[in-house]
C-alpha cells in the first residue's frame, strides 16, 4: 500500500519531470527561432573575389565590405494586387567608401529621416546621442544619395515581422563599403529580447553561436511593424512615426512572395527620395 508521504514523493517527481520537458522544449524553441533570425538579419563579409565577381565594389581597393545576408528573391513575378506606385525615374548611385565618415552631427539632438517611398512616407526619429555613429551615418549616406530608388528587399512575416531595406543592389549583398559599431543594445525597448513595433535598427553580422561579428553595421536595416521576438544585437536606432507605421501596415498586408513568411515584399518598395534632417 502507498503511503501518503510516498504520494506525495512521487507527484513531486512527476512535476519535476513535467518542468524538466517543459525547459527542454523551451530550448528547442529558442534555437529555432535564433536559426531564423541568423537567416534573416545576420550578415557576411563579402570578399574582393565576390566584389569583382558582381563588379559592386568597384572603388573599395578590394577592401571587404560588410553585408545583409539574404536568399535571393524570387524571379517569378507576384500575382497579388501591388498596393503601392511606380518608382519615381532614376537610378541607383554606386557609391563605396573605404571607412567610416567623421562624426559631423550634433550628438544631442534629434534627427529625422524621411523615406520617400513608393508605398507613402516614412518619417524615422532618430536621437543621436543614443546611437551617434548610426545617426551620423545615415547622415552621411542619405547626404549622398545613397538610399535613393533602392528597393527594400526583404520582407518577413512569419516569427519576426520586419521589412529590411537599405542595399543598393536590392539583393541583401550590398553595402557602403565600411562598418560601423553596435549601439545602444540595452535600450529599455528591448527588455524581454523583443524589438517592439516601431523600432528602427541595424543589420549585422552578429553571431550569436560564435560570439563573433560584432560592430559590422553597414547601410541595411529593418523595420519592424509588429513586435518581433529578437535578442539585442541589433543596433536600435530610430522609431517609425505613427504615419509611417501606416504604410507598414500596407505593405507587409501585401505579404511577401513565396508564402513562407520570409521574401520579397508583394508591394514594390522602393525609396524614391531620402532625406535626414535636424528636428
Amino acid at each position: 500500500m502507498v503511503t501518503q508521504e510516498q504520494r506525495r514523493r512521487q507527484l513531486a517527481r512527476e512535476k519535476f519531470l513535467r518542468q524538466q520537458q517543459r525547459r527542454t522544449s523551451a530550448r528547442r524553441k529558442a534555437h529555432a527561432r535564433n536559426a531564423v533570425i541568423a537567416s534573416v538579419l545576420g550578415v557576411v563579409v563579402v570578399g574582393s573575389v565576390v566584389s569583382y565577381a558582381t563588379g559592386v565594389f568597384k572603388n573599395d581597393d578590394n577592401k571587404s565590405d560588410a553585408a545583409a545576408e539574404a536568399s535571393p528573391s524570387p524571379s517569378a513575378p507576384s500575382k497579388a494586387p501591388d498596393p503601392c506606385e511606380k518608382a519615381a525615374a532614376g537610378k541607383v548611385k554606386s557609391l563605396s567608401y573605404k571607412k567610416e565618415p567623421a562624426i559631423t552631427i550634433d550628438k544631442s539632438a534629434d534627427y529625422t529621416m524621411k523615406l520617400q517611398t513608393t508605398c507613402g512616407t516614412i518619417d524615422i526619429d532618430m536621437p543621436a546621442s543614443k546611437a551617434p555613429h548610426t545617426v551620423n551615418s545615415f547622415n552621411f549616406l542619405v547626404g549622398k544619395g545613397y538610399l535613393d530608388h533602392t528597393k527594400c528587399h526583404r520582407l518577413t512575416t512569419n516569427g519576426i515581422f520586419v521589412l529590411q531595406c537599405g542595399d543598393p543592389q536590392g539583393t541583401g549583398m550590398g553595402g557602403p563599403g565600411y562598418t560601423i559599431p553596435d549601439e545602444n543594445l540595452k535600450d529599455k525597448r528591448l527588455k524581454g529580447d523583443t524589438y517592439p513595433a516601431g523600432t528602427v535598427a541595424m543589420a549585422n553580422q552578429y553571431n550569436a553561436q560564435t560570439k563573433e561579428g560584432r560592430n559590422s553595421g553597414g547601410s541595411q536595416f529593418f523595420l519592424v511593424y509588429q513586435d518581433s521576438p529578437l535578442p539585442a544585437n541589433y543596433t536600435p536606432f530610430g522609431t517609425i512615426s505613427e504615419s509611417g507605421m501606416k504604410v507598414m501596415e500596407k505593405i507587409a498586408k501585401a505579404g511577401e512572395s513565396t508564402g513562407q513568411g520570409d521574401g520579397a515584399p508583394n508591394a514594390t518598395v522602393v525609396i524614391d527620395k531620402a532625406t535626414v534632417t535636424k528636428s
